[in-house]
C-alpha cells in the first residue's frame, strides 16, 4: 500500500471513530474530578488516629465506594483515549515504540482494579472493627496488617507509575508528529507527572481541562485551526523557533538578508585638509621635514 493511500485509509478510519472517543474523553475528564469531589464529601477525620480512622471509614463507606467507582470508570476512559492518541500517532510514525501504549493501558485499567478493590478491603476491615471486638488500637493494628491491605498501596503507586509514563510518552509523541499543538502537548505531559504527584489541590483539575480539551479537539473544532496532521494522516512536524524566525523574515520581504556593511573613511586631519587647499591654490604643500618645530614654552 502507498504512503497516500495509507494516509487516506487512516484518515477514513479517525473520521468514524472521531466523535465517539471525543466522548470517551469528555466521560474520561468528567469523572475524574467528579470522584475526587465525592470523596471530599462526608464525614472526615481530623486528627490522623489509626481507630479513629476505622471508625469513620465504616461511616463513610458508601461515599468511598461510589467515589472508587466513578474514579475506576474515568481511569478507564482515560486508558482508551489514551490508547486512541498512541494510535494515531503511530500510523503518522512508525518509530513510535510500542511499549508506550502498554504504560497507559496496563496503568489505568491497574489504577482502576486497586481502587475499587482497596474501597471494599478498607470498608470490610472497617466494619469488622466496629461490629467486633472492643475497638482498640492493637485490634485495628491488626485488621490494618495484613498482607491485602499493605499490598494494595503499593500496587496504586506502581499502577500511577504506569499511567504517569504513558501520559508523558504518549503526549510528547503526539505533539512531535503534529497531532497536538505545543500547549497541549505540554500540558497533557504536565497533566501525567500529577498523576504521580498529585500537586496543590486534591481534584485533578488539569487533568480534567486536558481531556476536555481533547474531547473538543477529536470533534474537528479548534479555535486557532486544527494542526495539519488531522488533514493529511502524515507526520507534520511543528517548525523550531529558528525555522520560524526565517518564515517571519520572508513574510517581510527579505527583511533577514544580512547588510553589506561599507567600509568607513578615515578622519582627514588638518595637515591633510591644509595640503589639499594649497595643492588647489597652486602652492607646493609643506613636507612634515619642511615644517618649523615649534618651541614649547618652559613653564617658571
Amino acid at each position: 500500500m502507498s504512503p497516500a493511500m495509507s494516509a487516506k485509509a487512516q484518515l477514513e478510519y479517525e473520521s468514524r471513530v472521531r466523535f465517539r472517543q471525543s466522548a470517551i474523553a469528555a466521560v474520561a475528564g468528567m469523572m475524574l474530578v467528579a470522584a475526587a469531589i465525592i470523596q471530599l464529601g462526608g464525614v472526615h477525620t481530623k486528627v490522623e488516629e489509626l481507630t479513629l480512622d476505622l471508625i469513620t471509614e465504616h461511616k463513610r463507606f458508601p461515599v468511598d465506594l461510589i467515589g472508587a467507582c466513578v474514579n475506576s470508570i474515568g481511569l478507564v476512559a482515560v486508558a482508551i483515549t489514551l490508547n486512541f492518541v498512541y494510535t494515531i500517532s503511530k500510523a503518522r510514525n512508525p518509530e513510535i515504540k510500542t511499549f508506550i501504549r502498554w504504560l497507559a493501558v496496563v496503568g489505568g485499567g491497574l489504577s482502576a482494579i486497586t481502587a475499587i478493590v482497596y474501597a471494599v478491603v478498607i470498608a470490610s476491615k472497617a466494619n469488622d472493627f466496629v461490629g467486633h471486638g472492643a475497638e482498640t488500637y492493637q485490634q485495628a493494628n491488626a485488621l490494618t496488617s495484613s498482607g491485602l491491605v499493605v499490598a494494595l498501596p503499593l500496587i496504586a503507586q506502581f499502577a500511577s507509575l504506569l499511567l504517569t509514563g504513558g501520559f508523558v510518552w504518549i503526549a510528547l509523541n503526539a505533539m512531535r508528529v503534529g497531532l497536538l499543538t505545543r500547549f497541549m502537548g505540554y500540558l497533557g505531559i504536565f497533566a501525567g507527572v500529577l498523576v504521580l504527584f498529585p500537586i496543590g489541590s486534591p481534584v485533578p483539575v488539569v487533568q480534567g481541562f486536558w481531556l476536555l480539551a481533547l474531547s473538543y479537539l477529536f470533534t474537528g473544532r479548534w479555535p486557532s485551526g486544527m494542526p495539519r496532521a488531522w488533514a493529511t494522516g502524515q507526520l507534520e512536524r511543528w517548525p523550531t523557533n529558528a525555522e520560524m524566525r526565517e518564515r517571519r523574515d520572508a513574510a517581510r520581504g527579505g527583511g533577514g538578508r544580512e547588510k553589506v556593511q561599507r567600509p568607513v573613511k578615515p578622519a582627514r586631519t588638518a595637515v591633510a585638509v591644509a595640503d589639499d587647499d594649497s595643492s588647489a591654490a597652486g602652492t607646493p604643500s609643506r613636507t612634515r621635514s619642511d615644517t618649523p618645530k615649534r618651541k614649547r614654552k618652559r613653564r617658571r
